[in-house]
Formats: structure tokens, C-alpha cells, sequence
């Protein structure tokens, strides 16, 4: 059994990495970008954000003054045992992101939204956000998302239905449009990484794309031939657009498109767009049953979908 002690100190661990350090494939996308980029000015912003990642990384600082909302994804065994069971997890958790939040890794943000009230802590009602996924195999794993204000409130979350009739032209569209709406004067912090979720009822195509944004790695491609074709055309296209870094211009305006689907009504296709920041902040430890702890490089959440 996974004890108690073991998984709150995990959670807290992944939260600090998660604010701190950036993963590999991002600090890819934006060497990537550098080396392509043709405007001097949109390169010059390109390699003054990677500095600040490198060093928010060698000073244990967080990545990003906005430390965004606390998101958790839990991926359990179906065999995993772990003390307290899930209310002791959550609570845990909580505790974990207070004591992050008291030791600055996180900013204290979270707030009531009709009074304002700020409890100093990040925990309120509904926050932190919890999503759980149950798999074979007896080892419990925790993917820690910072989803930044600017990627969330600023547009960066949309959603339509669109009619049978116009198909995956009316996604491309929206999608588009959408796009071309949160990015101006940089309100989403482009280059970002947009997530599409297509189908099921709008919460569910809402889900799938803030997870398609959060957690997959960027590079990555959707293992159906015609999804995976719609998010190059899509990255394609919205690269053509030349928003750049920021919405100053330039040669990248966003590092991927990953999209996830469900199946849907015949009366519809519900649509969303979720958008995560250019930094992208994730972090993800396993706890095997001998409470082994691993920090892995990627989430793996839609492993096996």
C-alpha cells in the first residue's frame, strides 16, 4: 500500500517541478522556433523567454509571474492501493498545493469570483481540479498542470456546435476563427499549443481539449491517420497567419495542434478550442506499489485511449 506520507510528498514534488521546469519538448519547440524564425525582433523574444526558462529551472523559481490554476489528473491502477483512500488523495493534494503556494512555487491566485475573497492558499471551492482515469496495474500516477490565466480567460477557451452538413470544413473555421480571436495583442501568450476537442457534449469537447493542450507532448500525433491530418493542416495554416511570438509577428504562432474526439449526436459536433501558454507547465510522477517514485518525462494520459 502506498502510504500516505509517500503521496503527499510526491504531489508537492510534482507541483514544484511543474512550476519550475519546463519539459524537454517545449525547451525543443522553442529551439526549434529560434532557428526558423525570420524576423529579428520575434527571435529576439523567442530567445529571451528560453533564457528565462533555463534559468527558472537552475534557481528552482517559478517559470511564469502567473502560476495559473492547480489541475491534477490522477491515472490509477486498477489494482493501486493507497492509504486514506481517494478522500485522504484529494486532501493531500490540498495540502500540497498550500504549502507549494506558502513556499512561492505557486502564486496565490485562486479566488472567490463574486466577492473576491483570496484565502492565501490556492484551495477553494472546486480548486484544486481533480480528473481521475482508471488502467490496469497497481501503480499511481499524478500530472500537475499550471493553466495559466492568460491561456484560459483571455479567449483562449471557446466552443461551438458545428452542423453535420459543413464537416470538417466548419472545424477548420471555427477553429480559425477562434485562434485568430485570443491571439490578439498576445492575450493568449502565443506561440502556444492549441488544444481542439471534437464531439460529445460541449463539457466533454471542453475537456478534451484543455487535456489535448495540457497533456500531450508537442511533436506528438493523434494515432487515427485522419486526425492526425487535420492537426498538421490545422498547424499549417495558423502558423501561415504570421502572429509570432506574442502577437508581434513572426514566423511561429503556435508550437502544435493535438486534438482528442468523442463520438457524437447526429444533431451536432460540438467543438472547443482550449490554448495552453508558450511554456506549457506540466510535470508527472508515478508511485509503483513498492512506492517507488519515478518522474516521468510525459504524462502518457491518453495511452491506450
Amino acid at each position: 500500500m502506498i502510504s500516505r506520507e509517500i503521496y503527499e510528498e510526491v504531489i508537492f514534488q510534482t507541483i514544484k517541478r511543474g512550476a519550475t521546469e519546463v519539459q524537454q519538448d517545449v525547451v525543443s519547440a522553442f529551439e526549434s522556433a529560434i532557428a526558423r524564425e525570420e524576423s529579428p525582433t520575434a527571435r529576439s523574444g523567442l530567445e529571451k523567454t528560453l533564457e528565462s526558462i533555463i534559468l527558472s529551472k537552475k534557481n528552482a523559481s517559478p517559470a511564469c509571474p502567473d502560476t495559473g490554476w492547480p489541475i491534477f489528473y490522477f491515472k490509477l491502477g486498477n489494482d493501486c492501493e493507497f492509504e486514506g483512500g481517494f478522500m485522504a488523495l484529494e486532501e493531500a493534494t490540498r495540502r500540497a498545493v498550500a504549502r507549494a503556494t506558502k513556499q512561492g512555487y505557486l502564486r496565490a491566485t485562486m479566488k472567490h469570483p463574486l466577492t473576491g475573497f483570496d484565502p492565501g492558499n490556492n484551495i477553494g471551492s472546486n480548486i484544486p481540479d481533480f480528473t481521475y482515469k482508471f488502467v490496469p496495474g497497481s501503480s499511481m500516477e499524478v500530472s500537475y498542470v499550471a493553466k495559466g490565466g492568460g491561456s484560459e480567460c483571455f479567449g483562449g477557451t471557446r466552443h461551438r456546435v458545428i452542423a453535420f452538413a459543413d464537416g470538417v470544413t466548419g472545424i477548420k473555421k471555427f477553429v480559425t476563427d477562434c485562434f485568430i480571436d485570443s491571439t490578439r495583442a498576445g492575450a493568449i501568450c502565443p506561440p502556444s499549443i492549441l488544444g481542439v476537442g471534437i464531439g460529445g457534449t460541449a463539457n466533454v469537447a471542453a475537456n478534451l481539449a484543455k487535456e489535448a493542450a495540457c497533456l500531450r507532448k508537442i511533436g506528438s500525433r493523434h494515432p487515427e491517420p485522419a486526425f492526425a491530418e487535420l492537426e498538421d493542416e490545422l498547424r499549417t495554416a495558423l502558423n501561415s497567419l504570421g502572429i509570432g511570438i506574442m502577437g508581434a509577428g513572426g514566423t511561429t504562432s503556435l508550437f502544435d495542434v493535438n486534438i482528442e474526439y468523442a463520438y457524437t449526436h447526429i444533431a451536432g459536433i460540438a467543438v472547443a478550442t482550449s490554448s495552453n501558454c508558450m511554456i506549457a507547465r506540466r510535470a508527472t510522477s508515478r508511485i509503483d506499489a513498492d512506492e517507488t517514485v519515478t518522474a516521468l518525462c510525459e504524462p502518457g494520459w491518453f495511452e491506450g485511449r
